[in-house]
C-alpha cells in the first residue's frame, strides 16, 4: 500500500479526596535539546516529529506512520498497578460523606486512616460504602484503564504478534510496588469482554518500581526475533536512574547480538502524567545505535499505529518521489528517486512549518506556534 493510500483511506475502595532528552549538536558550539512534538499536532500520515534548534537552524526528523510489516514479533502489555492508579481502574470512590456521617462511621470502626503510595487516605468498610452509595454521597470512578488495555491488546494480538496472543501483566504491585503479576496471553477474541480492574493476587503497590517490569519483559522475550511491549502508567516511577542504567546494559547486549531486540513504549494515561520522566527514557543516550524507549500520551494519540513510530525502516521507500518545502517556499529536501519512511533535514529556525509535496498532495506540519 502506498503512502497516499495509507494517508487518505487505506487501512487506524477508599474515601476519595475531593477534587518535560536527547542532546543534538547543530553547529558549534551551541547545543540544542530535541523535542518530540505532541501527537495531536502531528500531521495525518506522519508518525513522529522531532525538532531541535540552535544557531538559527532547526533540525527536523520525522517518520511516516506505518506498521513494521515484519513477522516474528512477540508482544506484551503491562499495566501500572500502583496505589495512585486505583482511581483509573474504577476502584476509588468519588464524593464526600457529610461530616456527621463520617464521624459516625469512624466512631463505629467503619472507617480508618492509612498511608498508601505516600498519600493519606480513609479506608471504609463494605458496609459504609454500601450506605454511602445508597444515600448518593458516593460513586465509583470510571475505569479508564480497561478500554485502553483492551484496544492495545487486540491491536497487537491481531496485527503483529507471531502467535496471535499478547502477554498481559500488572506491574508496581505489592507492598513496595516492585511485584509483577502475570495474567497470561490474551487473544483478539478475548479482548472485548476482558475485565481489567487491577491485580488479583497482589495489592496495589505502595510505590512505583518500573525496573521489575522492564526485566520481566526483557527476560520473557530474550530469545525471540524481536519484541515490543506497551507499558501503561500514570507517568511516574520511583527507580528512574536504575531503569536508565539497566536500559544501557540492555542496549549493549542487543547491539552485540547477545539477545533479541525489544522496544518499550510508555503510554501515559490520566490527568497527572509526569511526561518529563517519560521523555528522559525516550531520549536516553545508551552509547549504542539501539533505541529502546518511546513514549506517547494516550489522550493525544490519533492512531494505534503510533506505537511503531520509531520502528520504521529508513530504507523503506514510501513514495516514488517527494519534495519538502520550508514555510518561505524554499526546497529543503528533494527525493526524485523515492522518499524513505524516515527523513531528516534542516531549515531556518524562524520558520514555523514545512510542507511535504507528494504527487501534488501537500502535507503541512507545524514545528512551532501550535
Amino acid at each position: 500500500m502506498g503512502f497516499l493510500d495509507r494517508l487518505f483511506g487505506g487501512g487506524g475502595s477508599q474515601e476519595p479526596t475531593p477534587k518535560q532528552p536527547s542532546i543534538n549538536s547543530i553547529g558549534q558550539p551551541a547545543k540544542s535539546v530535541s523535542r518530540q512534538l505532541p501527537s495531536n499536532v502531528v500531521a495525518e500520515g506522519l508518525g513522529e516529529v522531532n525538532v531541535a534548534t540552535a544557531n538559527g537552524i532547526t533540525k527536523v526528523e520525522f517518520t511516516v506512520l506505518m506498521e513494521p510489516g515484519e513477522e516474528g514479533w512477540q508482544t506484551g502489555v503491562a499495566l501500572d498497578a500502583s496505589a495512585s492508579m486505583q482511581g483509573l481502574y474504577g476502584r476509588l470512590l468519588e464524593g464526600t460523606l457529610p461530616s456527621n456521617v463520617k464521624k459516625e462511621f469512624v466512631a463505629r470502626g467503619l472507617m480508618r486512616e492509612v498511608v498508601q503510595d505516600g498519600q493519606r487516605r480513609l479506608v471504609v468498610s463494605a458496609e459504609a460504602v454500601a450506605e454511602g452509595l445508597r444515600l448518593g454521597h458516593y460513586r465509583f470512578t470510571d475505569n479508564q484503564v480497561e478500554p485502553v488495555a483492551r484496544k492495545f491488546l487486540a491491536y497487537l494480538a491481531e496485527r503483529l504478534d507471531a502467535d496471535g496472543g499478547t502477554s498481559l501483566a500488572y506491574w508496581a504491585c505489592g507492598a513496595t510496588g516492585a511485584d509483577v503479576e502475570e495474567v497470561g496471553d490474551v487473544r483478539v477474541a478475548d479482548c472485548s469482554g476482558l475485565q481489567v480492574s487491577g491485580p488479583s493476587k497482589h495489592e496495589f503497590g505502595n510505590g512505583t518500581k518500573l525496573l521489575p517490569a522492564v526485566k520481566w519483559f526483557a527476560n520473557k522475550f530474550s530469545s525471540d526475533t524481536r519484541a515490543i511491549a506497551i507499558i501503561v502508567t500514570d507517568g511516574r516511577c520511583d527507580d528512574l536512574e536504575a531503569v536508565k542504567a539497566y536500559t544501557r546494559e540492555l542496549a549493549i547486549a542487543i547491539e552485540r547480538k547477545q539477545r533479541a531486540f525489544i522496544k518499550l513504549v510508555l503510554i501515559g494515561i490520566g490527568d497527572e502524567i509526569d511526561e518529563h520522566q517519560m521523555e528522559q527514557l525516550d531520549d536516553l543516550e545508551t552509547g549504542t545505535g539501539v533505541d529502546i524507549w518511546d513514549h506517547k500520551v494516550e489522550r493525544d494519540m490519533r492512531a494505534l499505529a503510533e506505537i511503531f513510530a520509531e520502528l520504521v525502516d529508513e530504507n523503506t521507500i514510501v513514495a516514488s518521489s517527494a519534495r519538502i518545502y520550508a514555510a518561505d517556499g524554499t526546497v529543503v529536501k528533494d527525493f526524485p528517486d523515492g522518499m524513505p519512511a524516515k527523513v531528516s533535514f534542516t531549515m531556518p529556525a524562524h520558520l514555523s512549518f514545512f510542507e511535504i509535496d507528494i504527487e501534488g498532495t501537500r502535507i503541512k506540519q507545524l514545528v512551532s506556534g501550535y
